[in-house]
């Protein structure tokens, strides 16, 4: 089967659109990368996300807008996957959609909001579409993240020790697969979320990142700053657990600066990539870490990739990519795993990485121009994911 899956996760900069030929064999995923695209927001669309993230107020006209808006964005980045991955001709879409909230109280997920109309991409490519999959995980009682377990943990077993897959995204997240023990994934903290908001902040909207981490390798951490920001009760939260731009954000970041002697901006940035670096670490140690398998937006920021490596000197950290699959395109293929596997019949989470009472199927699905037809439900679900091609 191919499978289109579209990815715009919390830094929410581009749309990211990967193709992949997937299928099962015994015990394992096959999946064989065709490419991707990384597709930019119009910047109007881009400015509106913005401006109604947590912890802006927003009106459901505005809601109606982004949810019209963000659907019409990946409907044209799924098109354009179609005619350059896919030579027009494909089986399925899964698109997660844009994350506008994700509503954690006292470390419960109550209920989470992904916005981007799949009828947009339906009818724009003819293709059913699989979406708002973190909700059935979330009505299950799990977390509703990070759903790369699934992925993550088929592509680990295959190596040896204690292996662990990181994502830096807006928010990074880890999972962790040690041997005869169950699968465990969880948000460790904020990766690019407060980083770019302290860019935009330092340069009135000028920028909205640290490219190549240049500022941040100009600047010095603050031991004040990083001490304050460490003090975050998140980070002593047990796993399974999740966090977003609900709690990491600029506001949070102006009240721990107001604790501390006012440092230079680029010492800010420098304390920002030294917090993720120190609580991945820290979350790789706690769960005894032998190798690191890195992927998301953060790997091209080399100062970050840096300091992770100077936090866990003892644990061999690279790219996905060394094991066949894109970093830039990791977290999009395996939303295209999930949709591959929710048609089959089988769940696309453990309840272990989510907290969830069971393993559910994810997402709802919305069908193409011809009539819907699922293929035959699978007998068993994978073990592996093999990269093939």
């Amino acid at each position: 089967m191919r499978v289109i899956g579209l990815m715009s996760g919390t830094s929410y900069d581009a749309i990211e659109a990967a193709a992949a030929d997937l299928a099962l064999d015994a015990d394992a995923l096959l999946l064989r990368p065709l490419g991707h695209l990384s597709v930019p927001y119009p910047d109007d669309l881009r400015a509106l996300i913005a401006a109604s993230l947590p912890p802006a107020a927003t009106t459901t006209q505005t809601v109606c807008a982004l949810d019209s808006g963000i659907g019409q964005a990946f409907a044209d980045a799924a098109a354009r996957a179609l005619r350059e991955l896919c030579a027009g001709a494909a089986d399925l879409v899964v698109s997660h959609g844009q994350t506008m909230h994700h509503w954690v109280e006292d470390g419960i997920v109550r209920g989470t909001l992904q916005l981007g109309q799949p009828a947009w991409i339906a009818e724009a490519t003819g293709l059913p579409v699989v979406s708002d999959l973190r909700s059935r995980d979330v009505a299950a009682g799990g977390q509703g993240a990070p759903l790369v377990g699934m992925t993550d943990t088929l592509l680990l077993r295959a190596l040896p020790g204690t292996p662990a897959a990181l994502n830096l995204g807006g928010i990074a997240n880890v999972t962790v697969v040690a041997p005869g023990a169950d699968p465990l994934a969880f948000d460790t903290g904020p990766a690019n979320a407060l980083l770019d908001a302290a860019v935009r902040h330092f340069t009135d909207g000028g920028a909205d990142h640290d490219e190549d981490g240049r500022r941040a390798a100009a600047g010095r951490v603050s031991p004040e700053l990083l001490r304050v920001l460490l003090d975050d009760p998140y980070y002593r939260r047990p796993a399974p657990k999740t966090t977003g731009k609900e709690h990491f954000h600029l506001p949070y970041l102006e009240r721990a600066l107001e604790a501390v002697p006012t440092p230079a901006p680029d010492d800010v940035l420098a304390t920002l990539t030294r917090l993720t670096a120190v609580t991945v670490a820290d979350a790789c140690r706690a769960h005894g870490v032998t190798e690191l398998l890195v992927s998301g937006g953060g790997t091209r920021n080399p100062v970050l990739m840096r300091m992770i490596g100077e936090e866990l000197p003892d644990v061999p950290v690279r790219r996905s990519d060394d094991v066949g699959l894109p970093s830039d395109a990791k977290e999009a293929l395996a939303f295209a795993a999930l949709g591959f596997l929710t048609v089959h019949g089988l769940p696309g989470t453990l309840p272990a990485a989510t907290g969830a009472r069971r393993a559910t199927l994810l997402g709802s699905i919305t069908p193409g121009r011809a009539p819907l037809r699922l293929p035959e439900p699978a007998a068993r679900p994978p073990r592996l994911l093999r990269i093939v091609g």
